[in-house]
């Protein structure tokens, strides 16, 4: 990987992959068990040990296409998806040692198919003369695009933004997932035959209603959960205060890493605060590092055991430069007389019992208060659901946070021929996790067509 000091200074990708030689040496380290535990930990169901095996064996293109089988974006997955937490961890080697690297070695091979030139497009399937919209192409959204169109389905994806991808490419670095990576994925669904609209907020260019009208039979929502979050603690409107939402998506989407090539106006003082401990909030201090702040501060209030970041992601903040106040929160900023954030009141906290998370939960310790000099601060504690299409949407049924209810193992909602997954139904989680709800609805879907669902919506 990059050396710390250098990669700090620049938004080139910090991992910089195996070279065949390497991957061919990870890949022989796999046993190929019998009943390889490792598939049932991908949401998914990656054959991992068939596209291992083809690795070892020195057919990398050919690995890639395994690996296609199952999941469309696998350049992506091999980048941002926690391995160590779902498919590695049910690795028998892992047992007594390092379990096999799977994530590295799935980027390894979707990496050599793009470079090598070899990419081939699968044989498409005869159309069947029926159409499915797919709202939101972020991870859940292009999963079932590609898996339907696979299936021989017309496919139209609906995107709010001007560019594809979602969370894709407006919240997750250049430096952990570079952006030409998600453009040839969606160029890889186009020329599958997925048609992408952009520029389309669907609920206001059209209602779901309107798009059965139009003559798709079945929609699914993958909307995601974008709306930021905030403490509602004193002073959190002024100037130099923002989510993590608004900052990485200037600095990404908007290329604000790029000024004055694209100048977008990204606000970051010598002095900046982090609130939160999740892979946001590490890719916010980060990138805040990268654009130049002199001390960059991550305030959570719990401990690095409790830390939902990645312990790649953190490990690499650490190494630039990234100094983490465990178990601290901010009561309230300060501010100067232009209206400015100029510092952050905080209370040192301690672990109680848990809570409905799991992990023990965070009380303020009285008299410990302290200030930190600061001027600009990200909040990164998470999103919610943006309630706008769900409540435009007659018979579509949400929870109290305005999160879609649908069935977990197939997607369906409350609303005849409208499937929901990913962020908009669970809350914020992970890209495969997203990936593999947007892998079951495609699934239900073609079941539900092909047995003669309409996707005539409710009266």
């Amino acid at each position: 990987m990059q050396d710390a000091a250098a990669r700090v200074k620049n938004f080139d990708e910090v991992p910089l992959g195996y070279s065949p030689e390497t991957a061919k040496l990870e890949a022989s380290r796999c046993i190929q068990c019998k009943d390889p535990k490792c598939i049932a930990g991908c949401p998914v169901e990656i054959d991992i040990p068939a596209f291992i095996r083809l690795i070892e064996e020195g057919h990398f293109v050919e690995s890639a296409r395994k690996l296609k089988e199952a999941n469309s974006l696998p350049a992506i997955c091999g980048r941002v998806c926690p391995q160590e937490d779902q498919c590695e961890t049910a690795c028998i080697l892992g047992n007594k040692g390092e379990p096999v690297a799977i994530g590295r070695l799935e980027r390894f091979a979707a990496d050599y198919e793009r470079e090598s030139g070899e990419m081939v497009l699968p044989a498409k399937p005869v159309r069947k003369g029926t159409k499915v919209a797919v709202v939101g192409a972020g991870p859940a959204g292009l999963t079932c695009a590609g898996d339907l169109v696979k299936a021989g389905y017309g496919v139209t994806v609906f995107e709010a933004l001007h560019k594809p991808g979602g969370v894709l490419v407006y919240g997750i670095p250049e430096f952990r997932l570079p952006k030409k990576i998600v453009d040839a994925e969606v160029d890889y669904l186009r020329g599958l035959g997925v048609e992408f609209v952009t520029d389309a907020v669907v609920g206001r260019y059209h209602t779901v209603d309107e798009l059965f009208s139009m003559g798709y039979s079945a929609v699914f929502i993958g909307i995601g959960a974008g709306a930021p979050r905030y403490m509602g603690i004193p002073g959190e409107n002024l100037n130099g205060i923002l989510s993590s939402n608004e900052f990485l998506t200037r600095v990404n989407l908007m290329k604000g890493y790029l000024f004055p090539e694209y100048d977008t106006p990204v606000p970051v003082c010598k002095k900046v605060a982090v609130i939160g401990g999740g892979n946001t909030a590490m890719d916010s201090a980060r990138t805040a590092l990268r654009l130049g702040a002199e001390e960059v501060r991550i305030i959570y209030r719990r401990s690095r055991a409790e830390m939902p970041a990645r312990d790649e992601e953190i490990e690499h903040g650490v190494e630039e430069g990234v100094v983490i106040d465990f178990l601290a929160a901010p009561t309230r900023y300060l501010g100067d007389p232009d209206g400015r954030v100029r510092a952050a009141e905080c209370i040192r906290m301690e672990l109680g019992e848990p809570d409905e998370s799991g992990r023990r939960r965070p009380v303020p310790i009285d008299g410990s208060e302290f200030t930190i000099e600061v001027g600009t601060v990200i909040v990164g504690i998470g999103t919610t659901a943006n309630p706008l299409l769900p409540s435009l949407t007659p018979g579509l049924e949400t929870n109290r946070k305005s999160y879609i209810i649908a069935d977990p193992d197939a997607g369906r909602t409350s609303k005849d021929g409208v499937w929901a997954g990913g962020d908009i139904v669970t809350g914020a989680a992970t890209v495969i996790e997203a990936m593999g709800a947007g892998k079951r609805a495609a699934q239900d879907i073609d079941n539900y067509l092909s047995s003669g669902g309409t996707g005539t919506p409710r009266g």
